[in-house]
């Protein structure tokens, strides 16, 4: 049975950090919520609150999330964030993530998703964790697949994202016995 910690654990990844976000990082986040393609593909619910958002992300004791943002390790600023929804009944997790600009290309995401899905799967003891991103985005394609997500299929019209149309998307997924 999954079991999500009451409080967030940060993740070192030698230059980056997974931390609990806080309200310093209001300013980076809101700047990142205004970037064209992150309101595309990664839309925060209208109307979000950043302060709002960043206690949500730092609050872990409903057990339904784990999440953090992504910074450099030597406290630089707020480069993206990632999390894992938790369904604790079925060991079951669907994680999500976005990047500023400045962080994309850079394996930043695909480094983060791989290791929330590491701590998913030995801290939490989830099994599976599915990865969803509109067939439209390829970078979502290349971090799913470079943090060992396959692709299982597509999912027609399963989503509407930042212009209100569905999109198709691709669903990849991650077992707990899959090679990092």
């Amino acid at each position: 049975m999954a079991a999500v910690p009451a409080h967030p654990v940060p993740i070192e990844l030698g230059d980056l950090v997974l931390r609990a976000p806080l309200d310093a990082d209001a300013p980076a986040v809101a700047a990142a919520f205004a970037d064209p393609p992150l309101q595309q593909w990664s839309p925060p619910p209208a109307g979000t609150d950043v302060y709002a958002w960043i206690r949500d992300r730092a609050d872990w004791s409903s057990g339904a999330r784990v999440g953090w943002v992504v910074a450099a390790a030597d406290g630089g600023p707020v480069l993206g964030s990632v999390s894992v929804r938790v369904d604790a009944t079925l060991d079951h997790g669907m994680i999500g993530y976005w990047t500023v600009p400045d962080a994309r290309g850079r394996g930043i995401a695909t480094r983060s998703v791989r290791a929330a899905a590491r701590f998913a799967f030995d801290v939490v003891g989830l099994h599976r964790i599915e990865l969803c991103h509109a067939v439209d985005n390829p970078g979502s394609c290349r971090v799913a697949e470079g943090a060992g997500f396959p692709l299982e299929g597509i999912l027609r019209e399963s989503y509407p994202y930042g212009d209100g149309r569905r999109h198709d998307e691709h669903l990849h997924a991650k077992l707990r016995t899959d090679p990092d």
